[in-house]
């Protein structure tokens, strides 16, 4: 059997393809069943953050079981095959256990060095242990990879190069200055009370906000992490929980809000921010425009009944023809609008000449072939920065995967909106700290260590099953020699007996001792089909002592 693992996260996909593609817990049990119930994989686990999702898997053929993990991927999150596999890598053997020592140590996360991996790496082997879909590889690869994660943040200064999404997302509301000045007194709304909320209630206590209000849809959770910051003695913040239908009310209080629930829908949508936003200074919150301006003086397609564009809700002064008109349209809309576009346009355009047209005509057709590859043309949600925009006076910060807040809140004037789409663009050209070089180093020798202890813990049944052969050899020639003197003594019936033992003994601790060393170099699995074919041993001996190997392996736990 091999280990292989099929995932996507933000280094592979545009995060509008993760928040489709990400998995509640329910999602995770049904695909872990039904992958141990496919016909390549014997064992599995998902692992599943806001910024990835892969599916570890032993499996005893690589080709059907990359087949096999991609569709099972495709079917439990719901994206069609055809458009996730493009965003899909495969990782295999060496290179599979390579990857998640990677991950474990921070060095594939979307902030590098960030220690909130090891959590959800332990919950990931303790879903799957409770599911019973991970034997004796999983058990192992996971157990050493935790260990793998601790030693490079104990060992090294990764720590100094990783923070937790929850102080980056924090940092990037606080605009790159000092958290703690930034928070100092200011009013905060946590959304939900799983690990990644709670870790942001904790660290915006430290911070120093003046008030943390909680709200969760199991009340009483939102209690009892109310009541944890409220005994904490690093912090001097003030606590309380509410429940989800006193949000609105309280979004209107709120300096800060932090969202991280499993909500499938939006927590906050735009108008409830733009409340908020008026609540706080008497009134309505401008919108940017998500279109590009052309000139004033351009005019104005005349609305056509033919037109796929809504252009009675076009705003004055902006173009409906080009690029940004069409921005979240899907590949058969576009393909309408080009045709709208190429013909008779001439008349509804106010006046355009016949070159101008066609050549939007030309750039929609092409926008639509792209819109048939990739899906759909993303909305432009990042305008051109307005002049004189006002201070926000509402930070949100969005962690959750789906998101929680609606992404127009990022056009607000008066708000100001990071999520993990955001994120991922301002952790791209973050600096890397210098050990990471180091961490890389412990990656590949923990690989290295790995591989050779699989290897030869793949020859350890086989080993035992011949030494058991020549225990059964010795035990019957005793027995015969017995039965042929029966006048021995049982003095001299033991020392015969430790002399065949001992002479057993010597011919085989050298060959085993040997095979055992080749079997952990790379390309050392060979090594005990020869020693069975050697010494013609029961393929059901050997069977039987990994079976009794697997039974005990599989009562650890996570440490």
């Amino acid at each position: 059997m091999s280990l292989l693992v099929v995932g996507l996260s933000h280094r592979s996909a545009p995060v509008s393809v993760l928040e489709r593609a990400a998995l509640n817990a329910d999602a995770q049990t049904k695909l872990l069943h039904d992958t141990v119930a496919a016909e390549p994989a014997t064992e599995a686990a998902v692992l599943a953050t806001c910024n990835r999702i892969e599916l570890y898997a032993d499996v005893d053929k690589f080709h059907a079981g990359v087949a096999e993990l991609s569709t099972l991927l495709a079917q439990h999150s719901g994206v069609g095959l055809e458009e996730l596999t493009p965003y899909l890598y495969v990782h295999y053997e060496d290179r599979a256990v390579h990857h998640l020592f990677s991950v474990a140590c921070g060095l594939d996360s979307m902030v590098v060095g960030e220690g909130q991996i090891l959590g959800q790496i332990k919950d990931s082997l303790a879903r799957a242990q409770d599911l019973h879909t991970a034997g004796k590889l999983l058990n192992d690869l996971f157990q050493q990879a935790l260990r793998v994660g601790k030693r490079a943040h104990s060992e090294t200064g990764i720590d100094r190069a990783g923070q937790s999404l929850v102080t980056f997302g924090l940092e990037q509301l606080a605009g790159g200055g000092d958290v703690q000045r930034w928070a100092a007194g200011r009013r905060a709304l946590v959304i939900g009370a799983g690990s990644m909320s709670s870790l942001a209630a904790a660290t915006l206590a430290r911070a120093g906000v003046a008030e943390i209000v909680v709200a969760n849809r199991t009340f009483d959770r939102a209690e009892r992490l109310a009541e944890i910051l409220q005994e904490a003695d690093d912090n001097a913040v003030t606590a309380r929980a509410v429940r989800m239908n006193a949000v609105p009310d309280e979004l209107t209080r709120a300096d800060v809000v932090v969202s991280c629930t499993g909500a499938t829908g939006l927590v906050l949508t735009a108008e409830s921010v733009a409340g908020a936003v008026e609540g706080r200074t008497g009134q309505p919150p401008a919108t940017e425009p998500r279109f590009t301006a052309v000139r004033p003086e351009a005019p104005q397609p005349a609305a056509d009944e033919n037109c796929p564009l809504d252009l009675a809700a076009a705003q004055p002064g902006f173009s409906v023809l080009g690029e940004a008109a069409v921005a979240g349209m899907d590949a058969a809309t576009l393909e309408q609008h080009a045709t709208w576009a190429a013909g008779g346009n001439t008349r509804a355009a106010g006046g355009r000449t016949t070159e101008s047209a066609e050549v939007d005509a030309e750039l929609i057709t092409a926008l639509a072939a792209t819109a048939a590859t990739v899906g759909r043309i993303p909305e432009r949600r990042r305008p051109e920065p307005v002049a004189e925009r006002p201070a926000p006076v509402v930070f949100l910060l969005d962690l959750a995967m789906p998101r929680d807040i609606d992404a127009a809140v990022h056009r607000l004037a008066g708000a100001r909106l990071v999520d993990i789409e955001s994120l991922a663009e301002a952790s791209a050209d973050a600096p890397m700290a210098a050990d990471v070089d180091q961490v890389r180093r412990i990656v590949s020798d923990e690989v290295a260590a790995f591989g050779a202890a699989m290897r030869a813990a793949h020859i350890t049944p086989t080993v035992v099953a011949l030494r058991t052969m020549a225990a059964d050899v010795v035990a019957a020639e005793i027995a015969r020699l017995h039965g042929r003197l029966p006048d021995l003594d049982d003095r001299q019936r033991g020392e015969i007996r430790q002399a065949v033992h001992r002479v057993v003994d010597k011919l085989l601790h050298a060959p085993t001792v040997r095979i055992k060393q080749l079997a952990a170099e790379p390309g050392g699995t060979g090594y005990a089909d020869a020693l069975r074919t050697l010494f013609d041993l029961d393929p059901e001996t050997v069977a039987s002592v990994s079976r009794a190997e697997d039974s005990t392996e599989t009562k650890d736990r996570p440490a």
